[in-house]
């Protein structure tokens, strides 16, 4: 006679066989990692916006909630879509991008100068945010489909061209920090993809040529490339005493919040920089600044080693990732965090130029927060894609 297993017994195989499934299906120290930090952002959102608008003191932390809700969402799209199929269309997507960017400049809504977004009423879409975990598959999908040819000179000035031209349409939009991210997405990307050294060298040695014929050379010859404002930012980098009245204004409040919030902060009572608007953008680019004036030195040594842990697991499943594709969007994906957070932290410290890029995960925005929940989307998938290959 056959024997038939207790129904208890029966139920926890199925529940720890379940348990098991799900744990190798996400990586949960990374998941962890990032809810933390939203939920701080959340919190700082709502603290240094609470007086911004008269009579509605959640109109900020609300939308940013909605955000939130949505980018969660997104991201269980993102883990069930496969972007190694999207990756295969990389002309038809990087068609879509140069579209997506470009119609920015016909019918995007301004302000304060810039045409970057478009405008939904109560959601303002910005195509360059988004276009950061695009140009990610467009070149992992270039570096798969061409692998042969990777490491060539040929093949490092096709990538580059693909990068330069949707780089330059967010340029003139204008938006300097996100086209410096497009540049650091390529420049890691032909870096994990293989290419040598030496053309790393090159295009330093072309870089540098580039900056000065920005910089000083075009400008001296009655063409300048950047906005005044986006001078300014390089020259009050350089001093930032030479106007603090204007110029300079930025960079001096942030280092004051900085300074004022010591050891362990100030408070939300105490935070007179940002509670007496003293601080400009403090819920968007310096919020990282709003946050040391009111959770000190310590409160922003902990933030760090909690972006240090995502950085950590990024890695970590670009290099266990199961093919080639999928390494080469996570160290994208990896590219794309570092450079944002390095450059945001660093020109809240005042150690970096002001380049307006956000804190991923932090900073106010929609289009922003959407864009980091498809970029941990794609991660878990990736993740889980490894998990099931070691299985194997």
């Amino acid at each position: 006679m056959a024997t038939v297993s207790p129904p208890i017994h029966r139920t926890r195989h199925v529940v720890r066989g379940a348990v098991r499934t799900l744990a190798g299906k996400f990586d949960w120290v990374l998941g962890g990692a990032v809810a933390l930090v939203v939920v701080f952002g959340l919190r700082m959102v709502a603290l240094a916006t609470r007086d911004d608008i008269p009579g509605n003191p959640g109109f900020f932390a609300t939308r940013q909630l909605m955000y939130t809700v949505l980018g969660v969402g997104v991201m269980a799209a993102a883990i069930a879509t496969d972007s190694e199929a999207v990756g295969r269309r990389v002309w038809t997507l990087w068609g879509a991008l140069i579209g997506a960017v470009a119609v920015v400049l016909v019918i995007g809504s301004s302000a304060k100068g810039a045409a970057r977004w478009i405008d939904f009423g109560i959601f303002q879409f910005q195509p360059s945010e988004v276009g950061k975990v695009a140009m990610i598959v467009i070149l992992a999908g270039l570096c798969v489909e061409r692998a042969t040819q990777v490491g060539s000179l040929r093949f490092s000035a096709l990538a580059i061209g693909v990068t330069a031209l949707p780089t330059f349409i967010v340029f003139i939009q204008p938006d300097l920090g996100t086209s410096l991210v497009y540049v650091a997405i390529c420049a890691a990307m032909l870096y994990f993809a293989g290419t040598p050294t030496r053309q790393f060298k090159w295009a330093a040695v072309g870089g540098l040529g580039v900056a000065a014929m920005v910089l000083w050379i075009l400008p001296a010859v009655g063409l300048p490339v950047l906005k005044d404002y986006q001078m300014a930012r390089l020259t009050t980098f350089i001093d930032s005493s030479k106007d603090p009245g204007s110029d300079g204004w930025q960079v001096n409040q942030s280092r004051i919040a900085v300074g004022h919030g010591g050891a362990f902060g100030r408070g939300l009572d105490g935070s007179t920089q940002v509670q007496n608007d003293l601080l400009p953008e403090h819920q968007t680019d310096f919020i990282f600044a709003s946050a040391a004036e009111m959770f000190g030195f310590v409160g922003m040594v902990a933030l760090i080693v909690m972006f240090g842990i995502i950085m950590w697991r990024v890695l970590r499943i670009a290099k266990r990732a199961a093919t080639p594709f999928d390494q080469l969007v996570a160290g994208g994906i990896a590219a794309m965090l570092g450079f944002q957070i390095f450059v945001n932290i660093g020109m809240n410290v005042a150690i970096m130029p002001v380049a307006g890029i956000p804190l991923p995960f932090m900073s106010y925005g929609g289009t922003h927060t959407l864009t980091n929940f498809i970029a941990i989307g794609m991660l878990m998938r990736i993740h889980r894609r490894s998990a099931r290959l070691v299985r194997r």
